[in-house]
């Protein structure tokens, strides 16, 4: 953890016993907290990530479903800063179309890995519902704890059912550690971290039934297997796409899948505010 992570988890505490909220899930808030990493435009840095345009897809790759959306190129990613098994290098491709109709699930051509070193070259996808998005190129690069939306800490920390004043303690803890959390320019693209969604979790979703509940004393954790569920990336499509009003692509996978390198796996959510 950062010089500057520890910080902010200081000036929450601080910022938190200041409104009265109790130290046992202000420190529960801390713990489920999870590293993340955002790209925006704008900067003179390296070239982090390309959003729109073709992908640069290997030869003889098939032509994935949807359109491209990102490659991020993992070598330039602040080592160990996703808190995912990512490998070191190389580019994640991350492809999306924008129908929001139910609830999404696993697409197993949403996203691929591509080593480093392999022959590539430009592939217009020529998705005839689509033009490209936007070409764009993300420069900007920080990383901090990203937190649990609200409703998912009360349900991850009290269960299916949370009463009122345990939804209510959840926003108010959100809202102390938004008030920490400096001022950031308006990101792009996230890897790792917890997903902000206009509607519902989108890990939550990917959970099978047998992942979901709380177990153990208090009511905290989730079920065999639930933690392992991450998310992989959200691309924020902004005025990309003008028919989805503030809409956002997840991209939602197990751990272990990111360890085997099975991208196949992934779960893909689209929504909508």
């Amino acid at each position: 953890m950062t010089d500057a992570s520890v910080d902010r988890m200081n000036r929450f505490r601080a910022e938190a016993a200041s409104r009265g909220l109790p130290t046992e899930e202000v420190e529960e808030w801390i713990r489920v907290a999870r590293p993340a990493v955002y790209l925006a435009e704008g900067g003179d840095g390296p070239l982090v990530a390309r959003v729109g345009g073709d992908p640069l897809l290997p030869h003889g790759a098939p032509r994935p479903s949807e359109p491209f959306v990102a490659s991020v190129d993992l070598a330039a990613l602040p080592p160990g800063a996703t808190g995912l098994p990512l490998p070191a290098d190389g580019h994640l491709l991350l492809f999306s179309g924008t129908d929001v109709h139910g609830i999404g699930g696993q697409v197993s051509d949403a996203v691929l890995y591509v080593p480093a070193g392999t022959p590539a070259a430009p592939s217009p996808l020529g998705h005839s519902w689509r033009e490209p998005y936007r070409p764009r190129e993300l420069r900007t690069v920080w990383h901090q704890p990203s937190a649990q939306m609200p409703e998912s800490f009360a349900l991850d920390r009290w269960g299916e059912f949370p009463e009122d004043e345990q939804f209510e303690l959840a926003d108010e803890l959100a809202d102390a550690w938004a008030d920490v959390g400096g001022y950031r320019p308006s990101w792009a693209l996230q890897i790792g971290g917890h997903p902000v969604s206009p509607q519902n979790d989108p890990v939550h979703y990917a959970r099978g039934p047998e992942e979901a509940g709380p177990t153990g004393q208090g009511g905290s954790v989730h079920g065999a297997g639930a933690d392992d569920w991450v998310l992989l990336a959200t691309w924020r499509c902004g005025d990309d796409v003008t028919e989805l009003d503030s809409g956002v692509a997840h991209w939602v996978v197990r751990r272990r899948d990111v360890a085997d390198r099975r991208f196949d796996r992934v779960h893909r959510y689209v929504e909508m505010a």
